[in-house]
């Protein structure tokens, strides 16, 4: 008798699982939610399909393979009009922390998007970052600076040059995600409130972030706020 499968781990069940096509009356195609996973990750968060193998603890080859399978039941999609729906597969969810996130012993360097105080909502349009470096759950020193009219993917770039390896922020654009994915810095969005509070949360492992929140600042209406995180 072979060995069971081990379950692709997923961070979270999709928010939206069924689409509908106009030909209502197809055969619906089902995407799994391990493959769907894939595509949330590289296509949507902008990770390598390496760091998605490490992500959902499987291998490479196994990303490649359930990654092409997605991108073929898309097209169907798209091109036929049929339905889709997410469903099934052999996964576990993971509960996600960002303790997992916190180096116990090295030292890390923690960004905030910062608007007088509190998480700047636009990234892409934030004038200043407040800079800390931390030890375990210590704060050992913290300064607000200038971005010195950096913007958008520009100021993955900034960040990348002061060592910074978390970023706790409002809300950003998709440009925005890939730039920093590609940088090696991790993104806590949808943060809300005082700069220091977040932070201290995060050391905590109590953020309350949203990671799949959007910003799109060419359609925000007045007193919009893209990283607010409702529930």
């Amino acid at each position: 008798m072979g060995r069971p499968t081990k379950g692709k781990r997923i961070s979270k069940i999709p928010q939206y699982q069924k689409f509908y096509g106009e030909n209502k009356f197809q055969e619906k195609i089902v995407l799994l939610v391990e493959e769907y996973e894939t595509i949330r990750l590289i296509d949507y968060l902008g990770y390598s399909q390496e760091e998605c193998a490490k992500e959902m603890h499987i291998a490479r080859t196994s990303v490649q393979s359930l990654y092409s399978d997605a991108r073929r039941k898309l097209a169907r999609f798209l091109i036929e009009g049929i339905g889709l729906v997410i469903s099934g597969g052999n996964y576990q969810l993971k509960e996600f922390t960002n303790k997992e996130n916190i180096k116990g012993d090295g030292k890390m360097i923690i960004a905030v998007t910062y608007d007088n105080g509190n998480v700047g909502q636009h990234f892409g349009k934030t004038e200043f970052f407040k800079i800390y470096s931390v030890e375990g759950k210590n704060i050992l020193s913290q300064k607000v600076i200038d971005t010195d009219g950096h913007g958008h993917g520009a100021l993955a770039g900034y960040l990348k040059k002061l060592n910074v390896e978390i970023l706790i922020c409002g809300g950003l654009g998709g440009g925005a995600r890939n730039a920093l994915a590609e940088s090696g810095i991790k993104i806590y969005p949808g943060a809300i409130g005082n700069a220091d509070r977040q932070v201290e949360a995060f050391l905590e492992g109590n953020l309350d972030y949203n990671a799949d929140i959007a910003c799109n600042h060419h359609n925000h209406e007045d007193g919009h706020s893209c990283g607010h995180n409702h529930k």
